[in-house]
């Protein structure tokens, strides 16, 4: 059970604890979340828990939660993600908020995605950052995915001789979890987690997370392709680690051994400076900013508003101001 935390004002957006000092996730099921002081407090039968809210990355909210007003304000100014979430964590329902005033990112994005030659490129670039000793330069969407798949199954092969695993291959109903065997059931948990944080980061940039690179349709697809950037690295191994154990609470045991991979890795700050680096050759440059250099988006320091218009150029005007015939006479 941990103490009371000490009595200070709430945080601000320009005050916000380093994302990548911050929990990466936090589960919570079963408990009514409320708010006391500076930190939010989870109650239950067993008693009062009371969590830091500007520690969290995000916030998992599970099946029997209830959240107040106040605790979702308090949240919100602390700069945490909250997505609502199924049964140990493994069904998306809701959830994001940015943190970033700034609307360069998302700009970029969409400049990226617009362009079936650039969304490749980026495609290509997530698959370098999966897969460091890959070339793909040159290749094709579909050797992209046959090359992804090929590499993921070779991943799955040598975590079950790493742990002693039996794995016979990849299984997943949406509607039932509980239908996969211990090692399916832990991949699962690892990579719904991965998708949680994702998303978190991907809305606190100001990205958008259905325009995706790799996946497409999808209200999530530019989420799920971040997440995949990580499961080789973090979530397998977990999600192998955890049904090495045995069956038993094997979801739970996933999270935990993931949040401290995610904890010692500093995922939460590679995830920022990956989507920022995937993203900067787009970036426009009408307020001065070279791109990519739009460092910090809302999370790791403070940042002005600025409103611009397009005018018949291409270039940006200040809003704020009458751009009318005779204005300000």
């Amino acid at each position: 059970m941990a103490t009371t935390p000490a009595r200070r004002p709430v945080s601000s957006p320009r005050e916000l604890t380093r994302i990548a000092d911050r929990v990466s996730f936090l589960y919570l099921e079963r408990c009514t979340i409320h708010r006391e002081d500076n930190a939010i407090t989870a109650t239950d039968e067993s008693g009062v828990r009371y969590i830091p809210s500007a520690t969290i990355g995000v916030l998992l909210l599970g099946p029997g939660t209830r959240v107040t007003h106040q605790a979702m304000s308090v949240l919100g100014e602390s700069g945490a993600g909250v997505v609502w979430v199924g049964e140990q964590g493994v069904r998306y329902y809701a959830g994001g908020r940015a943190l970033t005033r700034s609307a360069g990112l998302v700009e970029a994005q969409a400049t990226a995605w617009a362009n079936r030659r650039h969304r490749l490129d980026v495609a290509r670039e997530m698959y370098r950052l999966r897969f460091p000793d890959a070339d793909p330069a040159g290749m094709t969407r579909r050797e992209l995915l046959g090359g992804e798949g090929t590499r993921v199954k070779e991943v799955y092969r040598a975590e079950a001789a790493r742990t002693g695993v039996r794995w016979v291959r990849r299984t997943y109903d949406p509607g039932d979890f509980a239908a996969g065997d211990a090692p399916n059931q832990a991949v699962t948990a690892a990579a719904q987690c991965l998708y949680g944080v994702a998303h978190s980061v991907v809305v606190a940039l100001g990205c958008s997370p259905s325009l995706g690179f790799v996946h497409s349709g999808h209200e999530r697809s530019f989420v799920l392709d971040v997440a995949d950037l990580y499961k080789v690295e973090f979530g397998i191994p977990a999600a192998f680690d955890a049904a090495a154990e045995g069956p038993e609470d094997v979801a739970g045991r996933t999270r935990r051994a993931l949040r401290e991979r995610i904890r010692a890795g500093r995922l939460l700050e590679r995830v920022v400076a990956d989507v920022r680096g995937l993203l900067a050759p787009y970036r426009q440059t009408d307020t001065g900013e070279a791109p990519g250099a739009g460092g910090q988006d809302g999370l790791d320091a403070p940042e002005e508003d600025v409103v611009l218009l397009h005018d018949d150029h291409d270039s940006m005007l200040p809003g704020g101001r009458n751009h009318g015939a005779g204005a300000g006479r």
